[in-house]
């Protein structure tokens, strides 16, 4: 059976609960490439990235017959992408720090211009890659993944000013990359 724009996910994703193949090669054509780029920002590494979108993509099948459309599958494959990155991170022995909040004045973050933001892709690609593990974790999962801080914190087993103070820095170090290089 060949994809057409005509099926919804909701109608792969039934296909799936019946052991429809087809519903889930769809899945994974329709989600596979996006996906593997939230994992891959996560864990930077090609091989790595390509294991946990398969696993990640397994797990999901596997427990199809519980997946409600709620949230919609997209959604729903990408959490569990996420997790299984965190899970390869947390691995690696990275290691997420709390950081006591002493000598950090927050109300500074007040003073980072927002569209000091606005540069070349690929310099503050560059300075995102930059980053500590811990700090390009926190960064990606806010900015490209839209999860909420505190849903970050609770992903990480962070205290929630851990996550901001870590996010804060993040930006910090990211914007003092782009003025060294002459670019901010």
């Amino acid at each position: 059976m060949e994809l057409t724009e005509t099926i919804t996910h909701e109608e792969l994703v039934d296909m799936c609960k019946r052991g429809h193949p087809s519903g889930y090669a769809g899945l994974y054509n329709l989600y596979a490439k996006e996906v593997y780029n939230s994992i891959y920002r996560l864990v930077n590494h090609t091989a790595e990235a390509e294991d946990i979108l398969q696993e990640s993509f397994v797990a999901a099948f596997q427990a199809i017959d519980g997946f409600e459309h709620t949230g919609g599958f997209r959604a729903w494959i990408k959490r569990i992408a996420i997790n299984k990155s965190i899970d390869v991170l947390r691995k690696r022995k990275l290691r997420f720090v709390e950081l006591e909040p002493a000598g950090i004045r927050m109300e500074e973050e007040e003073g980072i211009d927002e569209a000091a933001f606005v540069f070349q892709v690929e310099a503050v690609k560059k300075a995102v890659e930059a980053l500590p593990d811990g700090y390009r974790t926190i960064f990606q999962l806010h900015v490209f993944e839209n999860i909420p801080q505190v849903e970050i914190a609770k992903m990480l087993g962070l205290a929630g000013n851990t996550v901001r103070i870590q996010f804060f820095r993040a930006k910090q170090k990211i914007l003092n990359t782009l003025k060294e290089r002459g670019i901010a």
